[in-house]
């Protein structure tokens, strides 16, 4: 990523023959940058604040900046946006302002210490999401350690270490989830639920529900109705 300012001649940009480059750009009004931030301008980057300082109408580029998993994670959300068309708009001006806050801030200095914790977070947050879009396929170990750059056995422990439950288990759990709500919203049987979330074997896929969810799926609809109810000894 990176900041610039057209100022007053615009800016020329260029690709060369072959290239395939996407670009999201934010663009941002100076009135509504005095408006909103001014009053937080020891926080913000040296470039943002001359240019609010002196108003001034000269291009700049500043130096760029390798997004972070979050950041990424950030982007890819604002191209599909998580939310129904009508509240977009206000969803949208809300990213808005956390962008500014993000990326027009001044770096940190960051102790060594610090920075691995705080990649050991954006890698498991990455691999978290990674199997929630594919969960019903389930991503090998492989793919899920070249996804966020390190190898398949410090994904694996650092995973453990960070969600409390290894990778194979945290993806059952999420099938199972997703199981026992197509249950419950009675739009799937039993057997369907089971193709549904990624199971070949339907005695696999009970033998998996029941450890995880902790009644027989053919049961689970029933069960729920009857804590729904108050019994919530025999639902168990």
């Amino acid at each position: 990523m990176v900041l610039y300012r057209p100022g007053s001649g615009g800016l020329n940009a260029w690709r060369l023959h072959g290239e395939d480059h996407c670009f999201l750009t934010l663009e941002v009004r100076p009135d509504f940058l005095t408006h909103e931030i001014r009053p937080h301008l020891p926080v913000l980057s040296r470039k943002v604040r001359e240019t609010l300082d002196r108003c001034s109408k000269a291009s700049w580029i500043g130096e760029p900046r390798r997004f972070t998993l979050a950041q990424e994670n950030w982007v890819s959300r604002l191209v599909a946006p998580p939310v129904a068309a009508p509240a977009q708009p206000l969803w949208y001006q809300g990213q808005v302002l956390a962008m500014i806050a993000d990326f027009f801030a001044e770096p940190a200095e960051e102790r060594f210490c610090d920075r691995q914790k705080r990649l050991v977070k954006e890698r498991v947050a990455r691999a978290r999401e990674i199997i929630e879009q594919r969960f019903v396929e389930g991503p090998t170990l492989d793919e899920l350690a070249r996804a966020v750059g390190v190898s398949p056995f410090y994904l694996s422990r650092m995973f453990s270490a960070e969600v409390g439950q290894s990778i194979p288990q945290y993806l059952r759990r999420l099938r199972m989830e997703r199981a026992a709500e197509l249950l419950r919203a009675g739009s799937h049987n039993v057997t369907e639920a089971a193709f549904a979330v990624g199971y070949a074997s339907l005695g696999h896929f009970s033998k998996s529900f029941c450890e995880v969810i902790g009644c027989c799926p053919a049961l689970y609809p029933h069960a729920k109705n009857i804590v729904s109810d108050g019994n919530s000894g025999k639902g168990r």
